[in-house]
């Protein structure tokens, strides 16, 4: 499974994103751009959901409340809710390859050193989504160029056929 072909196709809208690397993909996951619910394909034709994929590393399971779960997700999303305050140190978290479940602030993993690596992660988390948003403008412009060429062969095509 290790294709330099993957495709993504997100749970909430359908868009497919692809294709792309192995390791653009593990990134994507380390930075929560990928939801237990998305699929994943390294042949656009077999879809999986994207923790079934071992080389994700989507392997932590959040009580978010009693009953309520989040996941399996990465360490890198873990510590984005973390950081954001979506969930506390006391947050019941399953390691869902060992089956240990234990509060969040007993995973070392979890953890930032200091306090600058932490000002550091939330930083190149918003580098990330900047440039996520530069590609998906660039994406949309590519598309509306694509869409007025397109208009503007059917127009010609309407207009030769009324000549005719």
């Amino acid at each position: 499974m290790d294709s330099n072909k993957w495709y993504l196709t997100k749970y909430d809208d359908g868009t497919i994103f692809g294709p792309m690397s192995l390791d653009r993909l593990r990134q994507w996951a380390v930075d929560a751009y990928i939801s237990p619910l998305d699929k994943v394909s390294s042949d656009a034709q077999n879809w999986v959901k994207a923790p079934m994929v071992p080389e994700l590393q989507m392997d932590y399971l959040l009580e978010l409340e009693s009953g309520q779960y989040y996941g399996p997700t990465t360490v890198g999303a873990v510590r984005e809710f973390l950081a954001d305050g979506e969930i506390t140190e006391e947050t019941l978290v399953t390691n869902c390859k060992t089956g240990e479940c234990r509060p969040l602030a007993e995973f070392e993993i979890f953890m930032p050193p200091d306090e600058a690596s932490l000002v550091q992660g939330r930083s190149s988390v918003r580098e990330n989504l900047q440039s996520r948003i530069r590609e998906l403008e660039e994406l949309l412009m590519e598309e509306r160029r694509l869409r007025t060429v397109a208009e503007e062969a059917l127009a010609r095509y309407k207009g030769a056929d009324r000549e005719e």
